[in-house]
């Protein structure tokens, strides 16, 4: 039941500032690789996200980039000026973004209203045709136009750094 209403709580939020969204219903997912399997064909960006936390545990981070590149941690703790980053942990997760593991997206920012996490995205990512993340569960996916994802970033209110994956 909470996980529907996590759900339920993007789509309204979506539907409130008159975002158009597709959703897709499928198995739970846990990887990239599994979501590939039931969205893989849908065209436009798939995305991977990452929830990130500093060394001293006082600075958290959600990166969103493309699903076909690869994270590299060490490099992106350089960029970021921070000592190390490692994954955040459940807990965190849960009290940051009120998400579970697996259910990782730019949709948990909608949790977040002090803004205590900052949003780190790929570059390659600021104007998609489409754009595809889970909906705070990893039983489905949405996804939003190009321009609904840049009025679902200016609308949440949070300071958005772009940075180069590649």
């Amino acid at each position: 039941m909470a996980s529907i209403d996590k759900a339920r709580k993007v789509l309204e939020y979506l539907e409130k500032m008159g975002m158009e969204y597709q959703w897709i219903e499928h198995p739970p997912v846990y990887t990239v690789e599994e979501a590939r399997k039931h969205t893989g064909h849908l065209p436009g960006r798939h995305c991977k996200n990452l929830f990130l936390r500093n060394k001293k545990g006082n600075r958290h981070y959600l990166v969103v980039m493309e699903d076909s590149k690869t994270a590299d941690i060490s490099r992106l703790t350089q960029k970021l000026g921070e000592d190390r980053l490692s994954f955040g942990s459940e807990r965190r997760l849960k009290k940051y973004l009120n998400l579970e593991p697996g259910s990782v997206s730019p949709f948990g920012l909608v949790n977040d209203p002090e803004r205590k996490v900052k949003v780190v995205i790929d570059s390659d990512l600021k104007d998609p045709d489409t754009i595809y993340f889970h909906p705070n569960v990893n039983t489905a996916t949405v996804g939003l136009s190009g321009t609904d994802w840049n009025r679902f970033l200016d609308k949440i209110g949070h300071r958005i750094r772009y940075m180069d994956f590649d």
